[in-house]
């Protein structure tokens, strides 16, 4: 019966839109009535919506196995049916299902014991039936020239897609990787050219004119405070007047949602991400400008290049990704590879963009480093010499070290809930007060920085210094370097502290509403760890 009630839905008629399209640039939203904006939808006319960026589709081809047409744009839901052959809950297959079975809906998607009266045998029989059923359907329903291949050949040549411009051709994703890849190079020395002058500016000139040799000296540790509690008033305050400036998690779903990140959150996030650093927040530049570059490759693929296949835009959006990764980290493989895998939320994702990412970020990293005038080399130099080998047990003293790591990771996950529940039950987590969250975490990173002057800004500075167990006063920015209690980090136990007080300022910083990544600052507390743990193993090489 069930077989002959999938039968007659399939042949019925007047088919309902279930979800809603994407209708500005402002918002990675999610759709109700159990669909996503990922998901399209068949309407009464014909018309199914997604495969255009911006617009409609206009024809009910079956579009599964069009290379052109993005993963998304293949689902669709008719009377409640998923396009891959399951039977979705919501719509109006349940009703009918209901109606003329007297059965609760079916739910086969859950897996056996979540309704332990079903054969789900029977079940998967049935969804591949309907699978055939549909297809025969939609064959009998569209024109036989609306059908597309399930294989399709390619039917032009490199010169040809070159000539052509094709939409997602090699020919094409070169150029525009050539465009973004330079976009956003100039873009990163532009962010970085204005936050050092600003650092320079505020923690050397400033108490170079008006503090040091006018002020007591037991005062000058003051100018930490004032400097700190003024940027997190700033903070907070760009995100009341100037909007949500987003950060990587917004970045991710807008990537995976929406193909591109809108332009209007790249002015507040400008400003929030250099606040949150002049004030010696613990979160990094690494975050703000995958966000910005994110933005300014979506914007070129689809302003500049008039393109409109999501898939192909979010291919330009993960090569601007890529190229503030490769810039940042002066690595063009390993940065552009690590701005794939944040986006990989369900195993490998966004695979076939590899190559395009990996030429993009190489010619981003070329730009930045030839105007900030930087060698492409390794930004730290650890220990003298370096470790030009390794043997099996120091794979194995690494496996080890790894294992330590983790551990830390899980205390600073269980640490930082605490601090996020601390600020959520006082009212503090909606953007209407962010000034006053954003003094709350403020007052701690100041206070922390008082004490371990080591524990300030981003840690990309600071690694050199803590790695090394160098006298303070090698610290880059902060100043007095000597903090209020002349701290230096010159023993085991005080390397301890160090990472312990740096992954406190991570989760107040993050807390306290700053913008900015913790990939740096994180390096920063794993070195003192380290130092730490060879303190008290002194065979470890101090490479590892």
């Amino acid at each position: 019966m069930l077989l002959g009630d999938l039968l007659s839905l399939l042949t019925s008629t007047g088919t309902k839109v279930s979800d809603e399209e994407e209708t500005d640039d402002t918002s990675c939203s999610t759709a109700t009535n159990g669909t996503t904006n990922n998901q399209k939808a068949l309407n009464s006319n014909g018309k199914s919506t997604g495969d255009d960026i911006n617009q409609p589709r206009e024809s009910a081809c079956l579009s599964a196995a069009d290379p052109a047409t993005p993963v998304e744009s293949t689902r669709s839901s008719v009377n409640g049916i998923d396009g891959y052959g399951t039977i979705a809950p919501p719509g109006n297959f349940v009703k009918h299902m209901e109606s003329v079975s007297n059965l609760p809906p079916i739910f086969p998607v859950d897996g056996p014991g979540f309704f332990p009266d079903y054969d789900y045998d029977m079940v998967g029989t049935l969804n591949r039936t309907h699978s055939i059923l549909r297809m025969q359907h939609l064959e009998e329903e569209s024109p036989k020239s609306c059908i597309k291949p399930t294989l399709r050949k390619t039917h032009l040549s490199f010169w040809e897609d070159a000539m052509n411009f094709t939409e997602g051709s090699i020919p094409q994703s070169i150029v525009i990787a050539l465009c973004i890849g330079t976009v956003c190079g100039v873009a990163a020395f532009l962010y970085y050219s204005i936050l050092f002058a600003a650092l320079e500016f505020i923690w050397h000139t400033l108490p170079e004119l008006y503090i040091i040799g006018k002020w007591s000296e037991n005062l000058y540790v003051l100018w930490i405070p004032i400097v700190g509690l003024t940027m997190a008033l700033l903070t907070g305050l760009t995100v009341v007047f100037l909007g949500e400036p987003g950060d990587l998690a917004y970045t991710i779903k807008c990537v995976h949602e929406k193909a591109y990140i809108s332009m209007n959150h790249v002015v507040p996030m400008v400003c929030a991400s250099m606040f949150s650093i002049l004030g010696g927040g613990s979160l990094g530049p690494e975050a703000p400008l995958v966000a910005i570059c994110a933005a300014l490759g979506g914007f070129v693929s689809r302003r500049v290049f008039k393109q409109r296949s999501r898939n192909v835009v979010r291919k330009h959006t993960l090569m601007g990704m890529a190229g503030a990764l490769a810039a940042f980290f002066g690595s063009p493989l390993g940065g552009s590879l690590f701005a794939l895998e944040v986006n990989s939320r369900f195993g490998i994702e966004y695979f076939e963009h590899t190559v395009e990412a990996i030429f993009s970020g190489e010619v981003c990293l070329v730009v930045f480093r030839a105007l900030s005038g930087l060698p492409i080399r390794s930004i730290w130099i650890i220990a003298e010499p370096t470790l030009a080998s390794a043997n099996p047990l120091d794979v194995l003293t690494g496996a080890f070290i790894g294992l330590l790591g983790a551990g830390v990771a899980a205390c600073f996950s269980s640490l930082h809930f605490k601090v996020m529940d601390v600020f959520g039950n006082m009212g503090l987590l909606v953007n209407s007060r962010a000034v006053y969250r954003g003094l709350l975490g403020g007052s701690v990173i100041v206070l922390l920085g008082m004490l371990i002057p080591h524990t300030m800004f981003w840690g990309e500075f600071e690694f050199q210094t803590i790695a090394t167990m160098a006298p303070a006063a090698n610290l880059e920015f902060i100043r007095p370097t000597s903090g209020l209690i002349g701290f230096e980090m010159d023993s085991g136990w005080k390397a301890l502290i160090v990472g312990i007080a740096k992954i406190i300022a991570i989760s107040f910083t993050v807390a306290g509403g700053y913008r900015g990544g913790f990939i740096f600052p994180f390096f920063a507390a794993g070195a003192a760890f380290g130092r730490a743990l060879t303190s008290v193993f002194p065979g470890i090489p101090v490479q590892l």
